[in-house]
């Protein structure tokens, strides 16, 4: 069947076995924060979520150790084709022997057993400065006119800097530090410039922390608005891409496709970012009315950021990409995977396409042809070819992975309650 699928995309001007092998060497970002509803380690675990976020759900089996995560992380790599890269937030931070350093005091050394649980599996990571659920937010971080406040957090950015220099040199691969915060105002600012002018110098003062561009990659990540911050967000899009643009020799602007007014799309920006920077970042995750974090689906919108991708020459090292969301109300183990599998089937699904010839349809302004084109791709036997990529990188079949998330839940996961 596979090879008859090969045929079939082959006569539409495909090279399949250069598409698989693509494929094979992708690397995304896995977020940790899945397994445990974005807890973390450092602090009480039954504190509220702050910033802006919420997890909706009580799904039996929540991670609460880190052993535990770790061992539901082992179970989804080994539900997914290839191998992904780890991403952490700092509030992961793991203490021994009675030890805890406040956020603004964290040490590589608090993520050894990280790097230890991803070199004996050979991932890379990435890692998030932790704005959000502590008692320093006041509630503002960076922004904040406390001078106090905004020290305590800009002193966490720089030790998350240091961090990630660790990790990076650690794994050997480059590791991409995302600073996002949910600074904003609930009903409408008397001031909107000041917040701002704090947060970028902020900002600045972070990225005064010494580090290797090449190894360590600071992003800024943007959001429209979040619950409690409705009427106004430091780090609105506009400010978030002028502050990349303006210091594109240290940092990179990084997109979360949920955070933009819902009649924009992600898949457009892309293209756009890519003209003027040589490298983004993005957050894959699915909006529904808001920024939800609901799990990714292989839906139109994640295949249209995957083939923009594609076309962009973004696998080529312009686009770094994570995933980012949170359900706790089904079973998190198939939540995480079926979030990452279908990234992994999007980008699939943008590989096997024909993008000379479809470009070039356009080019000579063959748009009938073009249409058709498109639409006659999507029903080519694309399963039979995503069934040989999972075959080839040791991965279960779909049909086949959903019953060990079961089998996992029944031994592991139930037994955690």
């Amino acid at each position: 069947m596979f090879e008859e699928a090969k045929k079939k995309y082959s006569a539409a001007g495909v090279d399949v076995e250069a598409a698989l092998e693509k494929l094979k060497n992708v690397s995304i970002s896995l977020h940790c924060w899945q397994g445990d509803d974005v807890r973390g380690f450092d602090t009480d675990p039954n504190k509220p979520l702050t910033g802006g976020i919420q997890t909706t759900g009580n799904y039996p089996g929540r991670a609460r150790t880190p052993d535990e995560l770790m061992a539901d992380i082992d179970k989804v790599i080994s539900l997914v084709p290839g191998k992904p890269k780890m991403n952490l937030h700092a509030s992961y931070a793991i203490f021994e022997d009675g030890e805890w350093a406040d956020r603004d005091k964290l040490e590589p050394k608090h993520f050894a057993k990280w790097v230890k649980f991803c070199k004996e599996r050979g991932l890379g990571c990435d890692f998030n400065p932790t704005f959000f659920s502590h008692p320093k937010c006041d509630p503002l971080t960076l922004s904040s006119p406390n001078e106090e406040t905004r020290k305590f957090w800009i002193e966490h950015g720089k030790a998350c800097i240091r961090i990630s220099n660790y990790l990076a040199e650690e794994l050997g691969q480059p590791c991409v530090m995302n600073i996002w915060t949910g600074d904003g105002f609930k009903d409408i600012p008397g001031d909107r410039i000041n917040p701002r002018i704090r947060y970028r110098e902020s900002i600045d003062a972070i990225l005064s922390e010494p580090y290797d561009f090449k190894k360590v990659k600071p992003c800024v990540e943007s959001k429209v608005f979040g619950i409690g911050v409705e009427s106004y967000t430091m780090g609105s899009s506009e400010f978030a891409l002028l502050y990349a643009a303006v210091n594109q020799d240290k940092c990179i602007p990084l997109m979360d496709n949920g955070h933009y007014h819902p009649t924009e799309v992600v898949s457009d920006k892309i293209p756009a970012l890519l003209t003027f920077f040589k490298e983004i970042a993005l957050h894959v995750t699915r909006p529904v009315r808001w920024d939800s974090d609901h799990v990714v689906l292989f839906d139109d919108e994640t295949k249209e950021i995957a083939r923009e991708i594609v076309r962009c020459g973004g696998l080529e090292g312009r686009v770094n990409i994570a995933l980012d969301y949170f359900d706790a109300s089904i079973n998190r183990i198939s939540a995480w995977t079926t979030g990452y599998r279908n990234f992994q089937k999007a980008l699939l699904f943008a590989l096997l396409q024909p993008v000379d010839e479809l470009k070039k349809l356009q080019d000579e302004q063959k748009f009938s042809a073009l249409m058709v084109a498109q639409e006659e791709l999507k029903t080519l036997p694309f399963g039979e070819i995503w069934a040989e990529f999972c075959k080839r990188n040791d991965a279960p079949l779909d049909g086949a992975w959903f019953p060990l998330v079961e089998e996992y839940e029944k031994n592991v996961l139930s037994k955690r309650n």
